[in-house]
């Protein structure tokens, strides 16, 4: 990755200024700022937000509106990177790691060091199928055969991208560009 890229964030708020205090563990490449190239995933990921801002009783949160945050990334050689290139075993793996500390001996500890993952976004729609992987419905999760038989009911080639910043060094990678505003409509 050598040019420089735009990526949106879905938010109850603008956010010009990301701060990994804010965001929360358990995600599926870890506690990081997560973006998309997907201007259109971001606008989805608006209603998750609002929902949780308000489950955690964030101030000035407005039930039918919030944002889609866009910022210029920058890549930089100081940052050490990794990018799943496919939804595979090792993404599987990765994701369900941090879903799940501990769940495959070792798996958790060997992403500590990266400041900046890219893959595949396990979203909403894919919940119920790392949940089964997890419970062992596919079988033992440390085996390929679980493995690939979760992936398979993934449709991996469906699945957007998903850029999880990790530390402060990454995010130093980002410049705020502009926030559109989003309107929910009420049921």
């Amino acid at each position: 990755m050598s040019d420089k890229i735009i990526l949106y964030h879905g938010s109850f708020c603008i956010v010009q200024k990301p701060d990994l205090s804010r965001c929360a563990a358990g995600k599926d490449f870890g506690q990081g700022f997560y973006l998309t190239t997907s201007k259109a995933q971001a606008q989805k990921f608006v209603a998750t937000s609002i929902k949780k801002a308000i489950t955690q009783k964030e101030q000035d949160v407005q039930p039918l509106k919030g944002y889609v945050n866009a910022f210029e990334y920058t890549p930089s050689d100081n940052l050490s990177l990794y990018e799943f290139k496919n939804a595979d075993i090792p993404w599987l793996h990765c994701v369900v790691s941090h879903r799940k500390q501990g769940c495959i001996s070792g798996e958790f500890e060997k992403w500590i060091g990266y400041d900046l993952i890219c893959g595949k976004i396990a979203n909403d729609q894919t919940n119920t199928v790392i949940a089964a992987f997890l419970d062992g419905v596919y079988g033992p999760i440390d085996s390929d055969r679980a493995a690939e038989l979760a992936i398979s009911f993934l449709e991996p080639e469906n699945l957007t991208n998903q850029w999880c910043f990790r530390s402060n060094k990454a995010l130093a990678c980002l410049k705020f560009l502009s926030a559109e505003e989003v309107r929910l409509y009420g049921k």
